[in-house]
């Protein structure tokens, strides 16, 4: 099934679509969500299920290896979701349509959920205070909505996590237009489990 109905002029491959936002912004649900309506998740399922994702994180481990011009893979990705950190978008290289969800969260919860999972590895959890993390990632998500914007392979859609769990519906609508309007809608909003929401502010 084609759900990418319009695609940019420059190229004719299937878009990449691409779930993106800082840590602990929810891209892992987003994920779920996208296979749930229809499109494929591009991971190796290297990384478990565990206490802070029991649904399974979707991540590809080459993924991390953008930084090093490892981007082969990404012709495997066309027609599926993959999951990128925000840090890594930059990297991603020409040649491509990317559809972009990119995961908004108020901070505090990612905060709070970083820490929590953090403290459930025994890590150092006081070395960086909240509030300059804070400070750090308000001036990254500026920089990376301003590469969205500028980047011409780009479409991209903001989906807020929290508006997501409390008003699923119009967000959902949202998505399934941003990717051509074929997906799943009863099957996504089965895949939203209110019961993982557990760092709320």
């Amino acid at each position: 099934m084609d759900f990418f109905a319009k695609k940019l002029s420059h190229t004719d491959i299937e878009p990449v679509v691409v779930v993106s936002g800082l840590p602990r912004s929810g891209t892992s649900m987003m994920m779920k969500i996208l296979e749930a309506g229809g499109i494929q998740p591009l991971t190796d399922e290297l990384r478990a299920a565990d206490s802070d994702n029991p649904k399974g994180y979707y991540e590809f481990e080459r993924v991390k290896k953008l930084k090093d011009g490892d981007t082969a893979w990404l012709a495997d990705a066309c027609g599926k979701a993959v999951k990128v950190i925000s840090a890594l978008l930059p990297y991603l290289p020409g040649g491509y349509d990317y559809r972009v969800v990119f995961m908004q969260r108020n901070i505090s919860e990612i905060l709070a959920s970083q820490r929590k999972m953090l403290i459930n590895r025994g890590a150092d959890t006081n070395s960086v205070s909240d509030a300059e993390i804070a400070v750090l990632f308000q001036k990254h998500l500026k920089q990376t909505e301003m590469w969205l914007k500028r980047t011409a392979c780009v479409q991209y859609i903001f989906i807020d996590y929290n508006i997501m769990l409390s008003a699923p519906e119009p967000q959902l609508r949202r998505l399934d237009q941003f990717c051509g309007g074929n997906l799943n809608m009863e099957s996504m909003a089965a895949g939203i489990d209110r019961v993982l929401y557990r760092q709320r502010f």
